[in-house]
């Protein structure tokens, strides 16, 4: 039977996911910059991979600890990929198969980020709603480090993203030389429907992707 347990460990704080059969591939799974783990399409998201028989980790990062609402400060990135790091050594603790990191919007971009310093961070990345830029400034791209990301990665993105579009996107993915796919939610904000679409489909996607 699948369990939904709150996480405390160090300073990972959240929820852990557990599948029927234990063993396969792992997931820490990150919020964005306005939210927490409690975000519904995180909630939605942990359930249908937990199906899919992934362990899932969502948790909150370390800014969001720090206080309960409010926007991340530049100064306090590293931190939240400190944390993230931390959360990724906890579930490694747990399961033995490869683990993922992915978030949405700012968590994902965070996971990209660390996953570009440390090529040992993660076996695969899931990004809901890359940030590619802020709104309106499309000349801001925020894909600096992708060069340097060696695993592959999934991107789900809504095609009215304010943040990036899927076009922009696809251009974008093509400096990571590393597996890549983009699942396009049509008629989705940033928001991603909160979760309201074919969740299993992403997670085959994920898995096939960790195989790749």
């Amino acid at each position: 039977m699948m369990s939904v347990s709150a996480f405390e460990e160090g300073g990972v704080r959240g929820f852990l996911h557990r599948p029927e059969t234990a063993g396969g591939p792992g997931l820490v799974l990150t919020h964005g910059a306005g939210g927490n783990c409690r975000a519904p399409l995180l909630v939605a998201a942990a359930e249908a991979f937990t199906e899919a028989e992934l362990t899932v980790l969502r948790c909150d990062l370390p800014f969001r600890q720090r206080r309960p609402t409010g926007p991340p400060s530049p100064s306090g990135a590293a931190a939240d990929r400190a944390g993230l790091r931390e959360a990724a050594a906890a579930l490694r603790r747990i399961i033995a198969g490869p683990i993922c990191l992915g978030g949405q919007s700012y968590g994902g971009r965070q996971a990209t980020m660390l996953a570009a310093e440390e090529s040992g961070a993660a076996d695969a990345l899931l990004l809901f709603s890359y940030p590619l830029h802020p709104p309106g400034k499309p000349e801001r791209l925020r894909t600096e480090h992708f060069p340097c990301l060696k695993v592959p990665a999934l991107f789900v993105q809504g095609t009215v993203d304010p943040f990036g579009s899927v076009d922009e996107l696809r251009a974008a993915v093509g400096l990571i030389p590393a597996p890549t796919r983009i699942i396009a939610i049509d008629g989705a904000g940033h928001d991603l429907k909160r979760g309201r679409f074919d969740l299993a489909a992403v997670a085959t996607a994920l898995l096939a992707l960790i195989g790749s």
